[in-house]
């Protein structure tokens, strides 16, 4: 559950008052969409895709896929011609466990032929050489003449090399690398990899009922306050050898996050944290000799965040940093001893990252939230004279693919009542031509629900945004239910000033059902200090946010108060658990999908980032339980989870619903077999289906429509 910066927003909304000024007659002469359009992908021409730009051929050209073919096309003229390369370039691949090399001439070369599997192979630099792990040992193989390179030797069902423990694939280095855990230096004549020792690590049971007598997938997975891997970053040669290991001592209760090799390969950096996480360090580390040399040392007082990325200048002249220490994310760069050179941004706003970095001209180029925090804005900042400009205009959200060297960039831009546009503009924020308008032919035809982003306050007096989408035929008088999607994590907000069309969120609000989304203070909006509030207490302040929007949604002239229902997913489900026994009072009805239920049960890194350990902080985990507060329940909720959950165990959903038996509470509860965090296929189409016939059961009191067994 590793937080997630920047999530898309789960609903689209629409505003009563704007709602309320269109007349009755002029609704009737336009049309709603059907259920084939909502349910069945039946094309209805309200929005049509943008170009599908897949990145820079170079600094002047960028890519576009039409069809099948891709395209190179010039910036500046927009003329374009047949893109024979593989997009992306060279690339590796996994095919039936072995690993094929492409070329940019597209011809296509089987490197290794073995009965074992291989896994994510990656491309060296020079692209001479890819490296893999097969059986928990790390490998490369040379692309000219097939050869093979063994680096280790000792991988087991415990000891990994360049393959991560659970626990720093989900919230250290993050679901995108797949479990690698190697590096490349930027010369491709070394390797860096982690090397992981489970022993320790308890092993949780997750039970299939496959087959006669079922099995037991045991995990290595450490819950809050358990003993975590042993970890030890060593560098060996492209060409076999020794590993030289840096020199930290790996029975240390400690994290290491995500290390990051100097331009000049001369130097590995590899940050450093205590169990707490409330000291961040970063290390040089001597690949010849594996010394250590602290650069950077930062403490707060709750907890410190890994960098994603830490750029470094040409010709050591420094590195950058983005962090939270204000209170509030920012830029700083630094001397390569680690020394502050000078603070690059400055204010109560967020910085999103580091897009590009003109090396020549000294500019660098980030997003951030600066205009409001629910929108997303291009900037360039001056590394001689600290100017900062804006290049992005209007009130809309942007979403940016950056040219290398920054000379132009794509912005896919909206707001909640404009559909995205794509536009391809200079660095100086002059647009040079649109690309595109999501805007369909029949758009104007069609009874689209309009949109609205409000803001609530808390009790404490915070101002905190959410959306609304009023149903698009509302009658004077008549009250509706009120179904709120949220998630709720920290730092993973999902309100936000943008277009996100969805057919079936028009359908509900053509159904009469108002659809909320609601941000709480640890959601980013107000930075690092919304989210300290909710150290060691993590979801109180949370839940208590949602319930105070709640009630002024409650108090509405157009708010059916017996008729309020949360839905989430994961801590979004924990939200809509909490909603249902802690809110009892204010919410009615709420669908939780693999939901945590007590944070005891979960990982320790991300579960005592913000709680601490259960030793150290009972009373916390007591007042955060779910089961804590099961006897208020009296409303209806449905749960659901997946048998083979290896992220939020099941575990978590079966504890609530003993507590919810002992105590006499009717509830409900779909398992869904040998399913993880989160299902698709056959699985999903039954899930989807149970939520709507929820939603219409108990928010609408119609029957489950017909149609939707078709």
């Amino acid at each position: 559950m590793r937080s997630v910066h920047w999530l898309r927003p789960t609903y689209l909304t629409g505003a009563a008052c704007l709602m309320l000024t269109i007349s009755t007659t002029q609704a009737q002469e336009k049309q709603d969409i059907t259920f084939e359009q909502a349910f069945k992908g039946k094309p209805s021409n309200i929005t049509v895709a943008l170009p599908a730009v897949k990145g820079w051929a170079d600094s002047e050209h960028f890519i576009e896929l039409r069809g099948k073919q891709a395209y190179s096309v010039d910036a500046r003229t927009g003329k374009s011609e047949i893109y024979t390369a593989p997009v992306g370039g060279p690339h590796v691949d996994i095919h039936d466990n072995d690993v094929f090399y492409t070329g940019n001439d597209g011809k296509e070369i089987q490197l290794t032929n073995d009965k074992d599997q291989e896994k994510n192979p990656t491309l060296s630099p020079d692209g001479k050489y890819v490296a893999f792990t097969r059986n928990n040992d790390l490998y490369s193989v040379e692309i000219a003449t097939k050869k093979e390179t063994r680096y280790t030797n000792d991988g087991t069902d415990v000891i990994y090399n360049g393959w991560a423990s659970w626990v720093y694939y989900e919230e250290i280095l993050g679901r995108p690398t797949h479990y690698r855990a190697f590096w490349w230096s930027p010369d491709s004549k070394n390797i860096a990899y982690m090397h992981f020792d489970d022993t320790k690590v308890p092993v949780f049971p997750i039970y299939s009922e496959k087959g006669q007598h079922g099995y037991l997938e045991n995990t290595r997975y450490p819950k809050a306050g358990d003993p975590n891997p042993a970890v030890k970053l060593g560098v060996v040669p492209v060409t076999g050898g020794a590993t030289v290991w840096a020199d930290f001592n790996e029975k240390d209760d400690q994290y290491f996050g995500m290390p990051f090799w100097t331009a000049d390969s001369k130097s590995l950096w590899i940050q450093w944290m205590n169990r707490d996480q409330n000291n961040l360090k970063i290390y040089s580390i001597n690949p010849a000799s594996g010394v250590k040399k602290e650069i950077y040392d930062e403490k707060q007082k709750t907890w410190i965040d890994w960098f994603d990325a830490v750029p470094f200048l040409d010709n050591n002249k420094g590195f950058l940093l983005q962090s939270d220490k204000t209170g509030w994310s920012q830029l700083y760069l630094h001397n390569m001893d680690g020394s502050l050179k000078k603070q690059l941004t400055a204010g109560n706003w967020t910085v999103k990252e580091v897009l590009e970095i003109d090396q020549k001209n000294e500019v660098i180029y980030f997003t951030a939230r600066k205009e409001s925090s629910a929108r997303f804005d291009l900037y360039k900042v001056s590394l001689r004279n600290g100017a900062m400009t804006r290049l992005t205009n209007g009130n809309y959200n942007n979403v940016i693919n950056m040219a290398p060297g920054g000379k132009y960039f794509i912005t896919t831009y909206s707001n909640l009542s404009s559909p995205s546009k794509m536009a391809l503009v200079d660095n100086n924020g002059k647009v040079i031509r649109e690309l595109g308008d999501s805007k369909g032919s029949a758009f104007d035809q069609f009874n689209v629900a309009k949109t609205e982003l409000r803001t609530y306050k808390t009790r404490d007096g915070l101002e905190l945004p959410m959306t609304i989408t009023m149903p698009v035929h509302m009658q004077p008088g008549k009250k509706y239910p009120i179904l709120i999607s949220i998630y709720g994590g920290p730092n993973a907000g999902t309100v936000y000033d943008t277009w996100k069309w969805s057919n079936m969120q028009q359908w509900w609000a053509q159904e009469g059902v108002i659809q909320v989304a609601i941000d709480n203070r640890s959601s980013g909006h107000l930075g690092k200090t919304g989210m300290n509030y909710i150290h060691r207490k993590l979801g109180i302040y949370e839940i208590e946010d949602y319930i105070d929007a709640t009630k002024w949604l409650r108090e509405q002239p157009w708010a059916d108060t017996n008729k309020v229902c949360m839905t989430g997913g994961s801590f979004g489900g924990y939200m809509t658990c909490m909603a249902l026994t802690y809110g009892a009072d204010v919410f009615n009805y709420g669908m939780a999908n693999f939901a945590v239920t007590d944070w005891q049960l979960y990982d320790s890194h991300y579960t005592e980032r913000y709680m601490d350990t259960p030793a150290d902080n009972p009373d916390g985990y007591k007042a955060t339980a779910v089961m804590t507060y099961a006897d208020k329940y009296k409303g209806l909720i449905r749960i659901t989870h997946g048998t083979m959950d290896d992220n939020v165990h099941m575990q978590n959903c079966i504890q609530l619903i003993d507590k919810f038996e002992n105590l006499n509470k009717h509830f409900e509860f779909m398992l869904y077999p040998g399913e993880r965090h989160g299902w698709g296929g056959l699985k999903s189409v039954h899930s989807n289906q149970e939520s709507w016939r929820f939603i219409y059961n108990n928010l609408l009191d119609k029957s489950f429509p017909a149609v939707f067994g078709k």
